[in-house]
């Protein structure tokens, strides 16, 4: 298992306290570390050929140090700091047959919700954790710590499985009860290239899943019946001891694909200078690829002319065809996408919904080429709401002008940063022609949304 409390860097340096006295810290926007990320992430914005003074960028560099950083303070903080002052007095059966309360009694602590950032590729991940203990010594631990504790080791660069040991063995060593069991339901989104969504449908839901389990004292047997006691009491939450599709060597997608990027020296230089930045040790055995992986990922959004490539299926597009007055309305629903978000260098995905009025008779946009402008916009440093904005207005003049574009997406940077709003999820609207003005249009279409969704 994993260390217990110590990150690579020294909390009492970082509270500003030594030898007893106060140290007064630089503020955070001007703190070594900061600057450091800072200049590393300008520098990767320059190799994706973006103009690192463009509004809607020009913060990108300090937000992605403070996000990061926000994601790693695990490194500062020390377990016993929260787990000494939460231990309280509760009475139990000291001898005897049974079970209970502060002594001999499970205690299941489930759905606790985290991120941590992937050791292997930067990118942030969901944990959902769920703890079982035995108190033992007529002491409890405060519900709120068993999260605390938790928050601890999920705020570091880590797997999935020492993540579950080192919460287990922590738990174990600080609170000392009989037994302590921990189970992780970690996902991980699967992030295609643009190649990959272009020339072939996904055949992933865009995420990879693991479940993942530590346990000790009474718990070391995971065959044990109050291992089962406990896997019971997460089944009526629905975990599965079986879930996951993926092994634990190899859950990181990018360690399964093959590295076939022609690295930029100072781009490779300035993710090692995030990593040192971090705290952390670039020439750790599971470090040592993680620049080459992180880069492969980031170069996907290259600033490219994605109008030379999109001209190829605009031009073959038959718009001819005999116009009547009556017009039907054409849905194109469910288009997977994934993008980035230019603020934090984080990702979002979801679906886009696009629909258009056609008068009867002509013909119909190819759906291939709706997938198209969908994914092309998607790769791009992006916001949401102007994402759905370039789709709908790259779909006007080839549809006769009516066209309504809805994107539903998930955000990274609302879980990976101090608000933490799990679950959440955003919805954008572009309108134009018909669509502007005719709410029953704009009606029609929501509802052919809500009645494919709910049919799914």
């Amino acid at each position: 298992m994993g260390s217990l409390d110590e990150g690579p860097l020294n909390l009492d340096i970082e509270m500003g306290l030594k030898n007893g006295c106060c140290i007064e810290l630089p503020p955070f926007e001007h703190q070594p570390e900061t600057l450091a990320i800072q200049d590393a992430v300008k520098l990767l914005l320059q190799g994706l050929h973006e103009d690192v003074n463009r509004d809607g960028i020009k913060k990108t560099p300090f937000r992605v140090a403070k996000a990061l950083r926000e994601g790693t303070r695990g490194y500062k903080q020390k377990v016993k700091e929260y787990v000494q002052s939460a231990l309280f007095p509760e009475a139990g059966l000291d001898e005897g047959v049974g079970q209970a309360g502060g002594v001999g009694g499970l205690v299941v602590v489930r759905d606790l919700d985290h991120y941590s950032y992937c050791e292997s590729c930067l990118l942030p991940f969901h944990v959902r954790c769920h703890i079982g203990y035995v108190p033992s010594e007529q002491r409890v631990l405060g519900l709120s710590k068993f999260s605390r504790v938790a928050d601890v080791f999920a705020k570091r660069l880590q797997e999935p499985q020492r993540l579950a040991d080192e919460i287990c063995s922590a738990l174990q060593h600080w609170v000392k009860p009989s037994g302590v069991a921990v189970v992780l339901q970690c996902s991980h989104i699967h992030f295609p290239s643009l190649l990959d969504v272009v020339d072939s449908s996904p055949s992933h839901d865009g995420f990879v899943k693991l479940l993942v389990s530590s346990g000790s004292g009474v718990f070391d047997d995971e065959r044990s019946d109050l291992w089962g006691e406990f896997l019971s009491f997460l089944k009526f939450k629905g975990v599965m001891k079986t879930q996951g599709d993926a092994s634990v060597k190899e859950w990181c997608p990018s360690v399964r694909s093959k590295l076939l990027l022609e690295e930029d020296p100072e781009m490779v230089s300035a993710v090692v200078s995030i990593l040192r930045s971090l705290g952390e040790d670039p020439s750790r055995k599971e470090l040592v690829a993680t620049p080459s992986r992180f880069l492969k990922w980031m170069m996907n959004f290259q600033n490219v002319n994605l109008e030379m490539k999109l001209n190829g299926f605009i031009n073959s597009v038959n718009l001819n065809g005999e116009i009547r007055e009556k017009k039907r309305l054409h849905c194109e629903l469910n288009l997977p996408f994934w993008s980035m978000c230019e603020h934090h260098l984080l990702p979002f995905y979801g679906v886009v919904h696009v629909g258009y009025y056609r008068a009867e008779g002509s013909n119909s946009v190819a759906s291939s080429l709706v997938k198209s402008i969908v994914h092309f916009y998607g790769f791009k440093l992006q916001v949401q709401e102007r994402m759905t904005r370039q789709i709908a207005e790259k779909l006007s003049p080839l549809v006769g002008g009516d066209v309504i574009v809805v994107a539903e997406a998930g955000h990274t940077c609302m879980i990976s940063r101090g608000i933490e709003k799990f679950g959440s999820s955003t919805a954008t609207i572009a309108v134009l022609g018909q669509f502007c003005n005719d709410s029953s249009a704009r009606a029609a279409f929501l509802d052919k949304i809500h009645t494919t969704t709910t049919a799914l």
